[in-house]
């Protein structure tokens, strides 16, 4: 009897491909509106998308042991507060990770440099709290920030701008509404305050609390 070899699939229905990259249906819809993702729809309006497109995604994904982030626990009270730093300068990146590691709170830190790794990141990482810069390549912070606006499984992520546009700058860009701004050199006092206050609100562990 012949027995055939089965043939990988080449692309993915938007189900599996949650299921692939660890995020929701609805981030995949959106990640292929944005052309993060290519798709094509077949005659019933239900979304195909290649496994080649997925594959490229992923290598968006550092490992966790690379970007020190472990997975969200459990308890996701008994975690740390987790946050996610957007900004293109390598050595502001730095300047980040050095003033974040000192905070008492001891965060979980992830970063991206342009607007369309940040949307990979928050789909895979779940931060509670985004830091972002509004002039970056590829995606900028305004249509970045426009996109999570339209994400309801985001609606819980606080976020903050730090930028060195004017205001004019920015009123110019479209920022959404109701976003908080703070202006560069980066207030890493103000920011630890807001930070610090998170922590208490959503129950994180810190190193004073020991966890809940």
């Amino acid at each position: 009897m012949l027995v055939r070899e089965k043939v990988p699939k080449s692309f993915c229905t938007t189900h599996e491909a949650a299921q692939i990259l660890g995020v929701t249906i609805r981030t995949i819809q959106l990640w292929a509106e944005n052309g993060m993702l290519a798709c094509w729809k077949t005659e019933g309006g239900h979304r195909r998308i290649p496994r080649a497109s997925i594959d490229r995604l992923l290598c968006h994904r550092p490992a966790a042991e690379a970007i020190g982030a472990p997975p969200l626990a459990a308890d996701e009270a008994a975690s740390p507060l987790r946050i996610l730093v957007a900004e293109d300068e390598p050595t502001l990146l730095r300047l980040y990770r050095l003033q974040l590691a000192r905070w008492p709170i001891k965060p979980l830190v992830t970063t991206a440099s342009n607007g369309i790794e940040t949307l990979v990141r928050l789909g895979i990482d779940r931060p509670d709290l985004l830091i972002a810069d509004l002039n970056m390549p590829a995606m900028d912070g305004f249509q970045m920030l426009r996109t999570l606006r339209r994400m309801p499984e985001m609606d819980d992520l606080e976020i903050v701008v730090v930028t060195g546009l004017s205001a004019a700058e920015i009123a110019a860009g479209g920022l959404p509404a109701g976003m908080p701004v703070l202006e560069k050199p980066i207030p890493f006092d103000e920011l630890e305050r807001m930070a610090s206050a998170l922590a208490i609100h959503l129950g994180r562990k810190t190193p004073l609390s020991g966890g809940r």
